[in-house]
């Protein structure tokens, strides 16, 4: 008998019978000279690299498909979060029952930041439109800042609660309630407070620096022109002059007395006589209490859930778009650097 060719045994062998994925390739079929050059198995070795060529292709697409199918179903996930993050929120029209709404007042009260009157005002306005808002809170801390943006939230204030009479505003005080925030704060049905907040400040400053003797030390001439006598009255590099200063002591003092009767006319007589009261000074919240400046103890959750009788709270603080407020804040230091660090304005704070 002659032995027979293990090669050509291979080459015979079914198709069926072997697996493409774990079967070894012989490349040697292709040299073999037992085949007399006809080629039969080399093109079984042909044909098996090409299934496996054509499996591994299809596996390949099969592993991209999924993770395409997984990637497109996290987005949809991560937009269906926010869209209901955004039509759920109190500022939309979803409403989820009866609420305390809440307003934060933080940092200083001006026009270019977050505890602006166009958010506050926003805020409170969207809150007292949901049916569905029990009462109002407004949790403050803040040390202050303009008199013109105090006054702006302390009129709608008063107007909304005509609107409105039966959703109660109140103020919460955190930490600091100083200034133009206790402006603000006057305005509200009651005001809470903690017995180490501090309360009060009832005054106006407006503060600057004169750099006349520094100038003079360097050798610099200032060079300052005008049309109209008192126009660079508020000059730092120019000695201030005694009418000047009366002018501006005058304003303070106006500004001061609108402050006193915002006041006086939201607490009304609830404040006690105290020579001191509107000199400036800062309370704490205990003092205060007694001093009619603050009705009562109380945090936002106990004033939601003891006061106002709707536990669950509704966030309705407006917040800026992040990249509104970046190139706001860009525009304002490119635009306001050099001349900010001169000019003041009268403040409460």
């Amino acid at each position: 008998m002659s032995e027979q060719d293990p090669n050509a045994t291979s080459a015979q062998e079914p198709q069926g019978a072997r697996d493409p994925w774990t079967a070894p390739v012989q490349p040697q079929a292709m040299q073999n000279p037992s085949d007399g050059g006809s080629g039969q198995s080399g093109g079984a070795w042909e044909r098996d690299l090409v299934n496996r060529l054509a499996f591994a292709s299809l596996n390949e697409q099969r592993r991209a498909r999924r993770w395409s199918v997984f990637f497109k179903s996290l987005f949809s996930i991560y937009v269906l979060v926010i869209l209901i993050a955004i039509f759920a929120s109190p500022q939309g029209e979803i409403s989820l029952g009866k609420h305390t709404a809440v307003i934060e007042i933080n940092g200083v009260i001006s026009d270019n930041d977050r505890a602006s009157a166009d958010h506050i005002v926003g805020g409170l306005r969207d809150a007292l439109k949901d049916k569905n808002t029990k009462g109002v809170v407004l949790r403050i801390n803040s040390p202050g800042g303009s008199a013109v943006q105090a006054g702006y939230v302390y009129d709608e204030i008063k107007r909304l609660r005509k609107l409105h009479p039966t959703v109660p505003i109140y103020a919460v005080v955190t930490d600091l309630c100083a200034s133009a925030a206790y402006y603000i704060a006057s305005a509200t049905d009651m005001i809470y407070v903690d017995k180490a907040s501090l309360i009060g400040s009832i005054g106006v400053l407006m503060d600057g620096y004169g750099f006349v003797d520094t100038i003079k030390k360097l050798g610099v001439e200032r060079r300052l022109m005008t049309a109209g006598e008192n126009k660079g009255f508020l000059d730092p590099f120019s000695p201030m002059k005694p009418a000047a200063k009366e002018h501006m002591q005058m304003i303070l003092d106006s500004v001061h007395k609108q402050f006193i009767n915002a006041v006086k006319n939201g607490r009304g007589k609830r404040l006690q006589e105290n020579p001191k009261l509107f000199s400036g000074l800062i309370w704490t919240g205990e003092q205060g209490v007694a001093l009619g400046l603050a009705d009562a103890f109380g945090s936002t959750g106990f004033v939601a859930r003891e006061v106002i009788g709707a536990e669950d709270i509704a966030d309705f603080t407006e917040h800026e778009n992040l990249m509104d407020r970046f190139a706001q804040r860009v525009g304002a230091a490119m635009g306001g650097a050099s001349l900010g660090a001169l000019l003041t304005e009268p403040k409460m704070r």
